[in-house]
């Protein structure tokens, strides 16, 4: 079923390494899980991952994940559910191989998270976030531990929602 466009909602995508799955030697982390969850999930969650991602949601917000990882949508749902987190959608590195470059001769950035309708992208690699003008997104290059990270992606979520409220015939809302 689809909706129309002034129903929809405003699409944000995280990359995960680097972003929300982090060297806890670098970056304050969430607990790690308990056994026999913590044989099967290596990573680690950069600390307020749960917070910041139901947050958005709340706030209206679809989350995706865009990774260029190819780990499998099971393994990726599944520890975020153990966290309490369950992403709209999520673009591994098979999915975007077979929908986003699929036939295309010319090779195509790791991400293109306007594919996806995707307005928001939130990455550590700068090559990643400098291609937003180009394929048509906005991008927040997350790139060191900054206690703050929360609140300023949820600012710029705000910055973005408003314009693609205008861009979309509705009043804004964040």
């Amino acid at each position: 079923m689809s909706r129309k466009n002034s129903e929809e909602k405003m699409r944000i995508s995280f990359d995960l390494d680097e972003v929300l799955f982090v060297n806890p030697a670098d970056h304050k982390t969430e607990e790690e899980p308990i056994f026999p969850f913590n044989l099967i999930f290596k990573e680690r969650l950069r600390l307020g991952t749960p917070v910041l991602i139901n947050t958005l949601q709340k706030l209206g917000f679809e989350v995706w994940v865009y990774t260029s990882s190819f780990r499998s949508d099971f393994y990726i749902k599944s520890l975020f559910f153990y966290y309490g987190i369950v992403f709209d959608s999520i673009v591994n590195g098979r999915r975007h191989l077979e929908e986003v470059q699929k036939g295309k001769t010319h090779i195509l950035p790791q991400k293109v998270p306007s594919h996806y309708r995707i307005s928001l992208h939130i990455d550590d690699e700068l090559v990643i976030c400098s291609y937003g003008k180009e394929y048509g997104f906005e991008a927040y290059n997350l790139d060191a531990d900054d206690d703050a990270w929360k609140e300023k992606i949820i600012a710029k979520a705000g910055e973005v929602k408003r314009k693609w409220d205008r861009t979309h015939g509705q009043k804004p809302s964040v």
